[in-house]
């Protein structure tokens, strides 16, 4: 698809609709779903940033492979994305509890339900730093509320390499 021509509203479609995060291929792949994230340019490219925590099993998925799919659905998935985030891929089969139906990529893997997938390849990753929030624009509580108990995530930003739309 030409980048030029192409629409979405990020902040809207990541943080109400969601999305999938799925690294892996064919033979092994795992996917969970995702509420923060972005899109833009950095080194004259398009990309996308994603955040994943170490004790995620997509985690393992992101670190051992170099293309991931960031992928949205219509509403009538919801519950299905719900599924797939907050049940772990390493404890079960957690796509046969859902409506999905994977679809192997090149180098990559999505679901055929999906009405946009971007396809993407890594370039750049770096763990998040506690010392660098500013507690004055996001409130100790919050922080401790994601980061008390749990490591801080990892940041992927990965290059958009093909956008599959079933929306046109």
């Amino acid at each position: 698809m030409d980048l030029k021509n192409f629409q979405l509203a990020p902040l809207y479609a990541i943080d109400q609709e969601w999305a999938l995060l799925t690294a892996g291929v064919r033979e092994k792949f795992n996917t969970m779903t995702i509420s923060w994230g972005g899109l833009g340019t950095i080194w004259n490219k398009p990309v996308v940033t994603v955040y994943v925590k170490p004790i995620r099993y997509t985690y393992e998925f992101m670190e051992s492979n170099e293309y991931f799919t960031i992928s949205f659905y219509d509403e009538k998935y919801k519950k299905d994305l719900g599924i797939l985030g907050s049940k772990s891929g390493r404890n079960l089969d957690k796509i046969a509890l859902t409506k999905l139906t994977p679809e192997f990529l090149e180098n990559t893997t999505s679901f055929k339900e999906a009405k946009l997938t971007i396809v993407c390849k890594k370039i750049y990753f770096q763990d998040l730093d506690i010392n660098n929030i500013n507690t004055n624009s996001i409130p100790q509580s919050e922080v401790d509320r994601f980061y008390k108990e749990e490591p801080m995530h990892r940041m992927y930003i990965g290059e958009v390499i093909d956008i599959i739309d079933q929306r046109i």
